[in-house]
């Protein structure tokens, strides 16, 4: 008798430990800036890779040093307690996103990675003082999109203080400024977060209730729906949506009622 297995990893050549198993099962945009993020910080803390040539600085941008608006949003700091309540929050909400309201379209969800970290780059040179990494600021945005797309989870803060996922920002906002932490970073994650989910979520249903001819601000790039895969699951999804009789075939008109009577009664010579 063949008792089910459970997991698909059984085939592996090799035995896989549960950490393997919790990495694997992440969904792969995820898994990536997990993994960047670990190995950006690994790459600093062995001295491999300096963090003085991985902050964002718009000057230095303008120099040539373009890899700055990427590498910034993959260092959380060096490896403490601070580093894994960064990673905790990364994880968690990037991935309920992708496994949630993302589920299978892992082309707009990275747009919306892009669309944050494209505006937060844009905000972040006027900021006094600035801000060298904006990794945080990206996961914040995260944070406020999961909250806002799930108002009726009900969550708690040290097992003492209720409250439903629209507030857990706000709440976590609270938190870092009584440990003394800057409110700076946090705010421009909720602004960028609010400025997409109003975009992606709230006006395509007002113009459509009210009769606006411009449906859709936001359209992520035919380019990303290709290399991610998803560009026919998007066709799909719109055939789905369809009305039932909308692609039934139309059927034939029935005959006039002379037509049928002469095609039954033919008359005779």
């Amino acid at each position: 008798m063949i008792s089910p297995v459970s997991h698909p990893y059984h085939l592996l050549p090799f035995p896989i430990s549960i950490p393997q198993v919790w990495y694997m099962e992440m969904p792969v945009v995820s898994r990536v800036y997990l993994t960047a993020s670990v190995m950006t910080t690994a790459a600093c803390a062995l001295d491999l890779v300096s963090p003085f040539n991985l902050y964002f600085n718009l000057s230095l941008v303008r120099q040539g040093q373009v890899w700055r608006l990427f590498t910034n949003f993959m260092y959380f700091g060096s490896f403490s307690l601070d580093f894994l309540f960064h990673m905790y929050f990364l994880v968690r909400y990037c991935r309920l996103l992708e496994e949630g309201t993302f589920r299978g379209r892992t082309a707009d969800f990275i747009f919306m990675i892009l669309f944050g970290a494209t505006m937060i780059t844009c905000i972040a040179p006027f900021i006094r003082p600035s801000i060298p990494f904006l990794g945080s600021s990206l996961t914040f945005m995260m944070v406020y999109v999961w909250g806002r797309r799930n108002e009726h989870v009900r969550l708690t803060f040290l097992n003492l203080f209720p409250f439903t996922a629209p507030y857990l920002p706000w709440v976590l906002l609270t938190f870092s400024m009584v440990l003394g932490n800057p409110a700076t970073i946090d705010i421009i994650g909720i602004i960028v977060g609010h400025t997409f989910y109003f975009l992606e979520f709230v006006f395509p249903v007002v113009a459509e209730v009210r009769g606006w001819p411009i449906r859709r601000l936001l359209h992520t790039p035919a380019v990303l729906h290709y290399l991610c895969g998803t560009y026919h699951h998007e066709e799909a999804v719109r055939v789905d949506f369809a009305p039932a009789h909308a692609n039934a075939a139309a059927p034939p008109p029935p005959p006039p009622p002379a037509a049928a009577a002469e095609g039954q009664h033919p008359h005779e010579d």
